[in-house]
C-alpha cells in the first residue's frame, strides 16, 4: 500500500502561507531543491486543489525556458511524468496533461488509490491536506521549516487536530532551512 505525504515549506512558527509576503529565504538554494527533487522522484500521483496547482503547474513548461539549470530540469520532468489531480468546483480545464479535476475531495476514493498505486502520492497545499489529515489518509509529514517567523497566514497544520508523529529523519541545511520527516504511530 502507498503511502500519503504531506509536504510543505512552513515558517518557524508553522505557517504554510504567510498572511502577508513570503515565508522566508533557505528552499530556494540549488542544495535544498534537489533534496526536495530527489525525496518526491518516487511520487506518481500528486493531489492539489486549484491554488496550489495553478502555482505547480509552472513546472509543465519550465524545461523551456532558457539556461535551466540540470536540477530544474530534473524536476520538471518528474513532475511531468506524474499523475495530477486537482480538487476545484472553479477550475474548468486543466493546463498540464496527466492531469484530471474533481470537483470534491472523497477521503474514500483517495485510500483506494493508496491500496492501488505502487508509488506513493502526495497531497499538497494547506486547505486540501486539512481534509485529509481530517480523514486519518497522511502517513508521513514532510516539513521543510524557513528561518522566519511570520506571524500569521494559513497553518501548515489546522486547527482540533490532534497527531501522535515519530521523527524518522532531520537534516539541517547551511541555508538554515530545518528538514524534519514525521510518520504517523
Amino acid at each position: 500500500m502507498a503511502k500519503l505525504i504531506y509536504s510543505m515549506i512552513t515558517s518557524l512558527d508553522g505557517y504554510a502561507e504567510a498572511a502577508e509576503g513570503d515565508l522566508g529565504a533557505g528552499a530556494e538554494v540549488e542544495e535544498v531543491h534537489t533534496f526536495i527533487g530527489d525525496i518526491f522522484r518516487p511520487v506518481r500521483t500528486f493531489l492539489y486543489g486549484r491554488r496550489m496547482y495553478e502555482t505547480m503547474v509552472f513546472w509543465e513548461t519550465a524545461h523551456t525556458l532558457p539556461d535551466v539549470p540540470p536540477h530544474i530540469l530534473q524536476y520538471a520532468r518528474d513532475w511531468q511524468a506524474a499523475e495530477k489531480i486537482v480538487y476545484s468546483t472553479t477550475l474548468e480545464s486543466a493546463s498540464s496533461a496527466k492531469t484530471r479535476i474533481e470537483r470534491t475531495f472523497d477521503p474514500d476514493e483517495v485510500r483506494r488509490l493508496k491500496e492501488e498505486s505502487d508509488s506513493d502520492l502526495s497531497v499538497d497545499g494547506p486547505t486540501l491536506a486539512a481534509q485529509a489529515i481530517a480523514a486519518g489518509l497522511v502517513d508521513e509529514y514532510h516539513l521543510f521549516i524557513t528561518t522566519s517567523v511570520v506571524g500569521g497566514g494559513k497553518r501548515f497544520f489546522p486547527d482540533g487536530v490532534r497527531l501522535d508523529l515519530d521523527l524518522v529523519e532531520e537534516r539541517a541545511f547551511d541555508s538554515g532551512l530545518i528538514y524534519a520527516r514525521y510518520r504517523t504511530r
